[in-house]
């Protein structure tokens, strides 16, 4: 059954009510068409409960806009929502990657994550090539998708609304990686599923590392709002060798700061009996807040990112396939996953709207089941980097 506007309703019903769905909710696709975004296909997604989201077809089917009943989640950094056409992927050193960042949800990877690397090239038997260069965060958040489908399926009397898509990373003598992605939201729902597969097309065997860096804007992250997360140890921070010369913890958000320097951390997280871990950011005092939900055994790392710079205010929660230390690490480690033709990984994610203070609560009290973070602003990093295990694919 749907629920929209305080009634629950058949699929019957429903149409009793108007001559098309979409009056209600809905995908629809259309064309930006103007500045640095002209000529981006994107999908707006509406879902009646004032959850509105946009997803970009042409960079990685991520998701760029989203609010719920006008109250903005999603970050939208100075850069804006790039045309792919306009990337210079190596460019400035290999930090050209910020000139595209923006969004609720930017895709790293598909073979790299992190800052810039040269990884040795022999596995892909061509003389010439002898590294691979990869810059910030890989390519694959600037490559659009070949859209596949998108629309609304009913399940008797619950509707789904959809879209899929291809993104392929590919070159001769290298990288054929494809990013198969599933998005859907329930008809009268606040969450948004991200389903996604990663498969070698290719016959070499290649590396993979996969990040999702979401980012979460005002008026949810505000001043007074707070991180709340099932930490069970804080493992590294960037900035540990000057760790409170900003006054500003992982708890609890400032307001925007001029001249602030980006803050990042590495938590090892806590799962629910389910394997599932859930972040959140939540801002208490207008009852509004943003969850994130993945698997542990798909994301066994958690980035935390605070950028409080005025003008560039967001922070970020980064599930990542790897610890922050990067490839080299994950590969002396025997953690970095490599993918033979056919094989895949999956993830499988869940963005949740916290619209009230009863769903704010309610996210509190289950992320504080699992395990209580610590209490404390400036916890001393372990440097403790857990295990990662099922690196086989």
């Amino acid at each position: 059954m749907v629920t929209l506007f305080g009634e629950t309703m058949s699929r019957r019903t429903l149409a009793t009510r108007t001559g098309a769905l979409s009056q209600f909710a809905g995908v629809r696709l259309s064309t930006l068409g103007d500045g640095v975004e002209r000529g981006i296909r994107q999908l707006e997604f509406r879902t009646g409960t004032g959850l509105r989201f946009t997803v970009l077809v042409d960079r990685a089917m991520d998701i760029a806009e989203c609010e719920h009943a006008g109250r903005a989640v999603g970050w939208h950094s100075p850069s804006g929502f790039r045309h792919p056409g306009l990337h210079d992927y190596e460019g400035e050193g290999g930090l050209g990657w910020f000139r595209s960042m923006s969004g609720l949800n930017i895709t790293c990877g598909l073979d790299h994550t992190l800052f810039m690397h040269d990884d040795p090239a022999g596995h892909y038997h061509y003389g010439p090539r002898t590294s691979v260069s990869s810059s910030l965060h890989g390519r694959i958040g600037t490559i659009p998708a070949r859209l596949t489908g998108y629309g609304e399926r009913w399940d008797g009397d619950d509707c789904v609304l959809w879209a899929e898509g291809v993104v392929q990373q590919s070159t001769v003598f290298g990288e054929d990686l494809h990013l198969i992605r599933r998005i859907e939201a329930d008809v009268g729902g606040d969450e948004i599923r991200l389903h996604d597969r990663v498969v070698n097309h290719g016959f070499y065997r290649t590396p993979h590392m996969y990040c999702y860096h979401i980012n979460v804007g005002h008026p949810v992250l505000a001043q007074g709002a707070r991180y709340v997360a099932p930490i069970r140890d804080v493992i590294w921070a960037a900035h540990a060798d000057q760790y409170d010369a900003q006054g500003v913890g992982y708890r609890t958000a400032p307001a925007p700061i001029a001249d602030f320097h980006e803050q990042v951390w590495q938590h090892d997280m806590a799962a629910d009996p389910h394997g599932r871990v859930n972040v959140a950011l939540v801002n208490e005092a207008i009852s509004f807040g943003f969850e994130v939900e993945t698997l542990k055994a798909q994301f066994p790392a958690m980035y935390q990112w605070q950028n409080f710079h005025a003008g560039h205010y967001a922070l970020g929660i980064e599930p990542s396939t790897n610890h922050v230390m990067g490839k080299d690490f994950a590969r002396d480690r025997g953690e970095l996953i490599e993918l033979e033709h056919g094989q895949e990984r999956r993830y499988d994610t869940v963005l949740r709207l916290l619209p009230d203070a009863a769903a704010v609560a309610g996210a509190v009290a289950r992320i504080e089941a699992v395990a209580r973070q610590p209490d404390e602003e400036y916890p001393q990093p372990s440097g403790i980097f857990p295990p990662i295990g099922g690196r086989s694919a």
